[in-house]
């Protein structure tokens, strides 16, 4: 099993987005009303940080690997390495540097047409990490804070998406 998982601020406005571009989904007039929801346990999927907390039963099971979505944006191709190996998929060195080329978010956006059609709009925004701080307020920022601690703070899976290093001002 590949888990691939974000930080939770990233993750919020990622959502917030994704779930105001799809007819389906429950919309939100403000980026106030999503963070309420959000972080109420009020979001379609569920709540993240009990996602999370389930999640880190299996983090040292041999048969799941669990990168961050931040790690293949600093490193892909150390990232994909670990994948095939975890996979034991043995890649050239061109295979490596496709899958590298092919897998990048601005890749997967320019082919998002005709892989997923007027879908890929919605589901390939931005790709960037940080995009966080142009939503949330000082108080937010805080909430969010306090509930990562809480929650899945000093857990494996807590260190592993380096919260001081992308969810901090």
């Amino acid at each position: 099993i590949l888990l691939l998982v974000r930080n939770p601020k990233d993750l919020a406005t990622s959502f917030y987005h994704f779930t105001n571009g799809v007819p389906p989904l429950p919309s939100y007039d403000t980026w106030d009303d999503f963070f309420i929801a959000f972080m109420t346990k009020r979001m379609p999927w569920g709540c993240y940080f009990e996602y999370l907390s389930k999640w880190n039963k299996y983090t040292d099971d041999e048969n799941v690997m669990t990168i961050t979505y931040e790690e293949l944006k600093e490193n892909p191709v150390l990232g994909v390495k670990n994948i095939a190996a975890f996979f034991r998929i043995s890649l050239t060195e061109e295979e490596l540097q496709n899958v590298v080329e092919r897998s990048s978010f601005q890749a997967m956006k320019k082919n998002s047409q005709k892989t997923h059609g007027a879908f890929g709009d919605i589901l390939f925004r931005k790709g960037g990490i940080s995009d966080w701080k142009n939503l949330f307020t000082e108080d937010q920022n805080e909430k969010m804070d306090k509930a990562f601690k809480e929650r899945v703070g000093g857990t494996k899976l807590g260190t592993k998406l380096k919260y001081e290093v992308y969810c901090k001002v």
